[in-house]
């Protein structure tokens, strides 16, 4: 048997962002358009999104389909965090969705988490 390595289909970036302006989780328009280009930036392509948010001053959920996966986001203004979830495969860079919607919410804390998704093993030379 020959020692394999493994190899991944897809990546799944799981980011907690804290201390995010309240006014920035509560309109899920401007959610949209954040996603919008963070997918752009990832090199992914949009099929279809869906944003709702939960009555007036409180939070948004939403998640825009790719053709490479999907991203989706829960907001909590009261507490100031949202919780994303960027997972995609091919050729398209999930971390540089994550820095769009950092760069456009500007929390004071992220926490990512990184999970490799559809691992095969590979066979090794040698």
């Amino acid at each position: 048997m020959m020692p394999t390595d493994e190899a991944h289909l897809g990546r799944h970036l799981l980011a907690d962002l804290y201390g995010v302006a309240p006014q920035l989780l509560r309109e899920p328009q401007a959610i949209e358009r954040i996603l919008l280009r963070a997918a752009q930036a990832a090199g992914a392509t949009s099929i279809f999104s869906k944003f709702h948010q939960f009555g007036d001053g409180l939070g948004v959920t939403g998640v825009l389909l790719l053709r490479e996966s999907h991203i989706s986001i829960h907001t909590w203004p009261e507490h100031g965090f949202a919780a994303v979830d960027v997972f995609m495969c091919g050729d398209a860079q999930p971390e540089l969705a994550i820095g769009i919607v950092r760069q456009a919410l500007q929390p004071q804390q992220l926490r990512i988490e990184d999970v490799a998704r559809g691992l095969i093993p590979i066979p090794m030379e040698g």
